[in-house]
């Protein structure tokens, strides 16, 4: 099931991005930074009353400059739009309503999507309430007074806001078709392998509109399994300032993540594996997807019998935190393996609902520390009682241990690199929690 997206819009300087943090607070799933990942951190993972979402920021909007800067945050901001469930439209009690807020409502209003309108830095209720009032002019409808920096009124806020999506929650959860991304950056052939893989078929049941004004999901039959195809083509904006673009890439890539069970990323042959590469397969990381990397133009590489080896450690080195993922060379040109995509999904399906027996487990863990005796810290060593499977999608697991500070990355590491020896687990992230008990428990 995939999470609902809240997209954050308004004019600049309302404080869009002080609410951002405000409502992501603790909640952004981040302990520490993690590889590819951009630290411009423009989305969160966030909850409210155990309903889960996805938080976009957006920069501001402002309907007529011919600013550059400005125009392409207007840009960003109807990407944002377009990909989100719910609108979350800000506003500033203290500038007052401005012809800027009648112009961007009528944007939000031919979305034809959910918003709410929420009126900013209400500090005190007794100074301001009233001035709340005036922005039921902008026909958006009710206006929820709150104050980001002060963390008033969240709560009513996030009723609204969650109030909208919940039924629909409820109803993807039905929907158990495979659902791939094609993701990555601009121009490396994610709608020729589209266009490929549905004009081989021969079978496209039907289009259906998709979360972003220029992506559609694409049905696709193969050997009797329906795969919808969620492309993200619609990536190509003309840009001065490359961090914008990479803005843009990140949103459409984060909407088309969160829907997906498996992420095929996608990466020109040609130019290489690059550090924006690295970012957007991240995000699918980040997410515990199964992942694919698709090196794609293949056909364009002179070979010799070391290429394909040579290339996939360069692959390797530079998306060295998701060793696990499947490399496929390809071309969308000739159709050069477009075939093996669909089994490796099947296989990166699989691997992400595979579950290990209890005991198997505890076997693999003891004859781990026989192996390789567990770190030790003045004097104390760490200890572990028992470790269990506790979810899938990504495969989690949890180990009891005596002490979590001594359950250093490296050691859990070695212990995933075990598991992975015995059970394979190609294509998907594996997920480690350590919880903490005395030897007495056992």
């Amino acid at each position: 099931m995939s999470k609902p997206i809240v997209a954050i819009v308004g004019r600049p300087n309302v404080g869009k991005s002080t609410l951002f943090n405000a409502l992501a607070g603790e909640s952004i799933s981040i302990v520490k930074d993690t590889p590819g990942v951009t630290r411009d951190r423009i989305y969160a993972d966030c909850t409210w009353l155990n309903m889960n979402f996805t938080l976009i920021d957006t920069g501001g909007i402002e309907p007529d400059s011919r600013d550059v800067i400005l125009s392409q945050m207007r840009e960003q901001a109807q990407i944002a739009i377009d990909t989100a469930d719910v609108i979350l439209f800000l506003v500033d009690v203290r500038q007052g309503l401005v012809d800027s807020d009648f112009k961007v409502a009528d944007m939000l209003r031919r979305s034809a999507k959910p918003v709410v309108l929420a009126v900013n830095k209400v500090d005190s209720f007794q100074k301001f309430g009233n001035d709340v009032y005036e922005f039921y002019n902008l026909g958006i409808g009710e206006p929820f007074a709150v104050s980001a920096a002060s963390r008033l009124g969240i709560g009513d806020l996030l009723d609204e806001v969650t109030g909208h999506f919940r039924a629909e929650q409820l109803s993807e959860a039905e929907d158990d078709r495979p659902r791939v991304a094609i993701v990555g950056k601009p121009n490396v052939g994610k709608s020729s392998i589209i266009n490929k893989l549905t004009g081989a078929n021969r079978v496209i049941v039907s289009d259906i509109a998709g979360t972003t004004r220029d992506a559609v999901d694409t049905e696709v039959v193969h050997d009797g399994t329906e795969y919808v195809f969620i492309d993200t083509a619609g990536l190509r904006r003309k840009s001065r300032i490359k961090e914008d673009l990479e803005r843009y890439s990140i949103i459409r890539t984060v909407a088309a993540v969160e829907r997906a069970d498996v992420v095929v990323l996608v990466i020109d042959a040609v130019e290489g594996v690059t550090e924006q590469d690295a970012k957007i397969a991240g995000i699918a990381h980040d997410r515990g997807k199964g992942i694919i990397v698709a090196v794609n133009k293949w056909d364009a590489i002179e070979k010799n019998d070391k290429t394909i080896y040579e290339y996939t450690k360069k692959v390797q080195d530079t998306l060295s935190f998701m060793q696990y993922a499947e490399i496929l060379f390809i071309s969308a040109v000739t159709g050069q393996r477009l075939s093996k995509l669909f089994e490796l999904i099947d296989v990166v399906r699989q691997n992400q609902n595979l579950r290990v027996a209890t005991g198997v487990l505890n076997e693999i863990m003891t004859e781990a520390v026989a192996l390789q005796q567990p770190p030790s810290d003045k004097g104390k060593r760490l200890k572990l009682f028992y470790m269990t499977q506790v979810a899938v999608k990504p495969p989690t697991f949890v180990i009891f241990v005596n002490d979590k500070e001594l359950a250093h990355f490296s050691y859990v590491r070695y212990l995933e690199n075990k598991i992975r020896e015995t059970f394979g687990f190609k294509g998907t992230a594996l997920k480690f929690l350590i919880r903490e008990r005395s030897g007495k428990e056992q």
